[in-house]
């Protein structure tokens, strides 16, 4: 029972959840990057070369009847979006972040105890005088 035990107390740690959260909605997320490169930007920046080269998909591009470049330059071209829209979606985030740090905070409020403890030390100060 032990074991048993020990692995739900890991298994239900808040890390590892939060983890697994992490992991689906990255693995969402990454769709969501995929498809907005290849079915939006990369068509708009690639179809005017393409229909130049009398091609439909920049995979068709061939050396020598076999050597499929195409593939390769479709595979540098998505990483180099990929790469860039994560950059301008972080950049995006960190301006965020930095306009919610910027705004001042409302200053803490004395508690109780802090109260009393100034009244004394304002009391003691008249007795003094």
């Amino acid at each position: 029972m032990g074991v048993i035990k020990e692995f739900k107390d890991f298994a239900i740690k808040g890390n590892v959840i939060d983890l697994a959260i992490g992991v689906v909605i990255g693995a969402a997320f990454g769709k969501i990057v995929n498809s907005l490169i290849e079915d939006v930007i990369t068509p708009l920046i690639l179809k005017p070369a393409l229909d130049a080269a009398h091609l439909t998909k920049l995979s068709e591009l061939t050396v020598l009847g076999s050597v499929k470049y195409g593939s390769f330059l479709a595979a540098v071209i998505n990483f180099i979006l990929v790469a860039l829209t994560l950059f301008m979606i972080i950049k995006g985030i960190n301006a965020a972040k930095k306009r919610d740090a910027a705004k001042p905070k409302p200053p803490v409020e004395p508690t109780k105890q802090e109260l009393l403890l100034t009244e004394i030390r304002d009391l003691l100060a008249e007795k003094q005088k």
